[in-house]
């Protein structure tokens, strides 16, 4: 149950971040609504999960699955770059997060 909140909380956390590109297109009812459910739920998952997985290890899966969901949400919604060394860097995200899953 602990590995389910932590993928919500990082899911959640995309979701935050969609919220925060929202304000900067100044949709600032849908971005503080988006922005403010996104980060809270994300956080009180991530809250939730580490009651039985590691700090370190939770944290660090919970910022990868933000960083890399909000990379692609970013290239297929808004056309950000998906250049081959941008595409190599969220490999080696996906790499380390599978490495600290299967060290725990």
């Amino acid at each position: 149950m602990s590995w389910l909140l932590l993928l919500a909380a990082g899911g959640f956390e995309i979701v935050g971040v969609a919220g925060f590109e929202r304000l900067t297109r100044r949709r600032y009812a849908t971005g503080l609504v988006l922005g403010g459910l996104g980060f809270g739920l994300g956080l009180t998952c991530l809250r939730l999960a580490m009651a039985d997985i590691p700090m370190a290890v939770a944290y660090g899966v919970f910022t990868g699955i933000g960083a890399l969901g909000s990379t692609v949400v970013g290239i297929v919604c808004w056309g950000d770059s998906a250049r081959p060394a941008r595409l190599a860097c969220i490999a080696a995200i996906v790499i380390a997060v599978a490495g600290l899953k299967a060290t725990v």
